[in-house]
């Protein structure tokens, strides 16, 4: 046998090296799976963010219909918020029955997104494409006007 070539040292060694083989391959395999495939949405977000005058919107939505197609062909979950984002990629691209099937997809994978994805709804429902588009003012702080802190 190998064993009696061996000195006991080196098969010493050797038993040490392949438990240690075993027990790394056995951990390995209880790894946390990622609960979503993200894919590219991240990019595309920042992307869309970085450039916000819309020249790129088309190639932003068929980024993330592409994405979501091999999520969902890879069986797995779609993030949340990524449906409602690609929807609204449809909606400023003009396909709004396609903005409707995303923000619907939206609230079926994720019943706690109904109140927003409603709201989203009801302005889709509106007028002209300012209506998904928030007019609220957005408060900053400048030099002149210090922002107020908590006493």
């Amino acid at each position: 046998m190998v064993a009696d070539v061996m000195s006991p040292s080196i098969a010493r060694r050797l038993r040490t090296a392949l438990l240690m083989l075993l027990a790394g391959a056995a951990t390995s395999a209880c790894q946390p799976q990622a609960m979503y495939r993200w894919g590219g949405y991240e990019d595309v977000l920042y992307r869309s963010l970085a450039r916000p005058d819309g020249s790129d919107t088309a190639t932003h939505c068929a980024k993330l219909a592409a994405d979501v197609q091999r999520t969902l062909a890879e069986g797995k979950r779609v993030p949340p918020g990524v449906h409602a984002h690609l929807g609204y990629l449809y909606y400023l691209e003009g396909s709004v029955d396609e903005a409707r099937r995303q923000f619907d997809a939206e609230r079926t994978a994720y019943p706690e997104s109904a109140v927003f994805v409603d709201g989203l709804m009801a302005r889709l429902a509106g007028a002209g494409p300012a209506a998904m588009v928030t007019s609220a003012p957005v408060a900053t702080a400048t030099a002149s006007t210090p922002a107020p802190h908590n006493q």
